[in-house]
């Protein structure tokens, strides 16, 4: 009896351990998706783009058909984002606001941390500035500092950077980005368009591997390893930079 009660214990500890998904099966996690925030110098940034990249990636996550997602009216109502996206920690005061949060279990947070455009051939290329995108070879990478912020306990319960690229030619004529919007067409067709939509489904993705499937997941595999070579490159441009 003895040895079945420790067996028991054993095996209970064990599961313990486990990372297990946030979500029980078959249930929608209910989260938030806070206004992007930016700490980069990329010239297409203003305060709307960051409600668009918001919008996108609360789009992205219903369309997963695994998340139920708060209305931005309901976050905007309670609390300032600002105190999420621009920090490494929750504030005390926040984290009492976060409390008031009834439609959410977790709020997602999303910081663009690198931006870079390379031009290669003649063309009108890349000005910074009011920015004219044209005529040139272009490659786009943007990286977005991803929080999972548990809404009942105000703690970043996960963290993650996601990085994309994308090549391609430029449009013709110049597409002057301070009015820009994310959502047009033209602005779609470029590198630095393409980069910025493959990096929101590339967050989508991994939410729901990290958040649905769980960190034990075969899916977290390629995360992991997407993770090692970024930091591995990070690196790696320290070293040069000595």
């Amino acid at each position: 009896m003895k040895k079945l009660v420790l067996t028991l214990l054993i095996a209970a500890v064990l599961l313990a351990g486990v990372s297990q998904p946030l979500a029980a099966k078959g249930d929608k996690i209910r989260i938030g998706v806070l206004r992007f925030t930016n700490d980069t110098r990329a010239s297409w940034w203003n305060s709307q783009v960051g409600n668009e990249l918001s919008d996108m990636l609360a789009a992205e996550l219903v369309s997963t058909r695994s998340f139920s997602v708060l209305e931005r009216r309901e976050l905007d109502a309670v609390l300032n984002e600002q105190d999420l996206s621009a920090s490494d920690r929750v504030s005390e005061q926040t984290k009492v606001k976060l409390k008031q949060l009834k439609g959410a279990q977790y709020l997602i947070a999303g910081t663009v941390s690198a931006y870079e455009e390379h031009v290669k051939g003649g063309g009108a290329g890349v000005r910074v500035g009011p920015v004219s995108l044209g005529g040139s070879k272009e490659k786009a990478y943007i990286a977005v500092d991803v929080k999972v912020v548990d809404t009942e306990t105000g703690e970043i319960v996960d963290a993650r950077t996601i990085e994309a690229t994308a090549k391609g030619s430029a449009l013709s004529g110049g597409l002057h980005i301070r009015n820009f919007s994310l959502n047009g067409e033209g602005y779609n067709k470029t590198p630095a368009g393409k980069a910025i939509r493959a990096c929101i489904l590339y967050i989508a993705e991994y939410l729901e591997c990290s958040m649905i499937m769980g960190e034990d997941d075969e899916c977290m595999e390629q995360w992991d390893e997407m993770d090692s070579r970024r930091k591995e490159k990070t690196r790696d441009a320290i070293q040069l930079d000595d």
